[in-house]
């Protein structure tokens, strides 16, 4: 009977371990930069670097933000750059909501810490292999203003992902 037990029991622990790393993962790059804490300055962009082999496969882009309660809008404006291994630069100027019309923040999170995983581009076929940069930056003004904020506080990081 002992045997018996200590069969099943390897051989539950042997199940477990072949799901736990026969998962495959949907993320072919996933990365996070920190912003200072006085915050995310004006101009500056969130850079970041990723190689593609695949060019035939379409995958899902996004732009993730970490915020917290310091936030003080219920948008996000952002300019982006995709950069080609050929150098050529698509640049698209975004919108995203941060906040429902109750002022509550949007995201996941239990603490006042939020994370918002924001579309970029839907089923991108990348059409050349090579290394790629994806930079992002804010584009946030106050109301009647020009010029942009020039140290945008509560978003804490920003990250860039691509799933399959």
């Amino acid at each position: 009977m002992m045997t018996i037990l200590k069969r099943n029991n390897f051989s539950i622990v042997l199940v477990i371990l072949f799901l736990m790393f026969s998962c495959d993962d949907k993320s072919d790059f996933n990365q996070y930069k920190s912003i200072d804490a006085k915050g995310w300055k004006a101009n500056d962009n969130v850079s970041f670097e990723f190689d593609v082999k695949d060019t035939i496969s379409p995958k899902n882009l996004f732009i993730n933000i970490r915020n917290n309660n310091e936030y003080s809008f219920s948008n996000l404006y952002v300019i982006t750059e995709l950069i080609f291994p050929n150098e050529t630069v698509v640049v698209d100027t975004l919108q995203y909501e941060m906040a429902d019309k109750r002022g509550k923040f949007l995201g996941d999170g239990f603490t006042e810490i939020k994370e918002n995983k924001l579309f970029y581009k839907e089923k991108k076929v990348f059409p050349i292999s090579g290394k790629y940069r994806f930079n992002v930056r804010h584009a946030m003004r106050k109301n009647g203003n020009v010029k942009p904020i020039e140290f945008l506080k509560g978003i804490q990081d920003v990250g860039f992902s691509i799933e399959n």
